[in-house]
């Protein structure tokens, strides 16, 4: 059975994601501006790339990075 990260990624309809388009894609769960800081900081998902202004990343390696940090949190509590 896919996990609620698989079906975020299967219902989004491109293989990017726009910075901007974040707080959607998580349903609110995480800012496009707080996503900036941790890229800043070197936290950021990898493989992160440019279009115009806009960042942005693949589908792929933004859920990848999400996973992690769900992982990563509850290793913590």
């Amino acid at each position: 059975m896919p996990d609620i990260f698989d079906r975020m990624k299967e219902r989004w309809p491109s293989a990017i994601l726009a910075r901007r388009d974040v707080p959607k894609f998580t349903g609110g769960a995480m800012s496009a501006k707080h996503l900036a800081n941790l890229d800043s900081q070197g936290q950021g998902p990898a493989n992160r790339f440019r279009i115009g202004r806009n960042v942005c990343y693949p589908v792929e390696d933004f859920v990848a990075w999400l996973r992690e940090r769900q992982k990563e949190r509850r290793k913590e509590t």
